[in-house]
């Protein structure tokens, strides 16, 4: 799935939590991954420097400088969830018609092709603003060949 993180906090030792776009909230050790990239260590060697990683633009990575850095892909993975925070449909719908399509490889015009619907639509749709029709999103859900459900609980 697609993984975009919208906050990071820094914890105790070497531990990153990130709140996903789907609300997740993971907690990932980054000791776990030391022995792979040796040069991630100085993270524990520094703490000042651990506390001044930041979030990249897009949310596709947590940074400390050119050479550290780890993508929300592996923390949201591998890492525990901890909690969940509301998330509202229209975002959920975005967050998983993105993560589809992008598993699919296919981009917003191919999807657009597929099934009929405006690739502004899905641009919209995928950023979790507007409020798309159930006809739409059923749309492209079926291009991508998945099934949407709903139900009350």
């Amino acid at each position: 799935m697609f993984c975009v993180a919208t906050s990071v906090r820094f914890l105790e030792d070497v531990t990153v939590e990130c709140t996903f776009e789907d609300g997740k909230i993971i907690q990932y050790d980054m000791s776990r991954i030391f022995r792979k990239y040796p040069q991630l260590e100085e993270l524990r060697r520094n703490r000042d420097l651990f506390l001044s990683g930041k979030l990249d633009i897009g949310g596709y990575a947590v940074v400390w400088n050119e050479d550290l850095d780890v993508d929300t892909w592996s923390i949201h993975d591998c890492g525990v969830v901890v909690g969940q925070v509301e998330v509202s449909l229209v975002k959920l719908i975005g967050v998983l018609v993105c993560g589809y399509r992008v598993e699919l490889g296919i981009n917003q015009k191919e999807l657009a092709k597929l099934s009929g619907v405006d690739q502004a639509d899905i641009s919209r749709i995928e950023a979790g603003k507007g409020n798309p029709t159930f006809k739409k999103v059923e749309k492209l859900f079926k291009a991508m060949g998945k099934t949407l459900e709903v139900s009350c609980k």
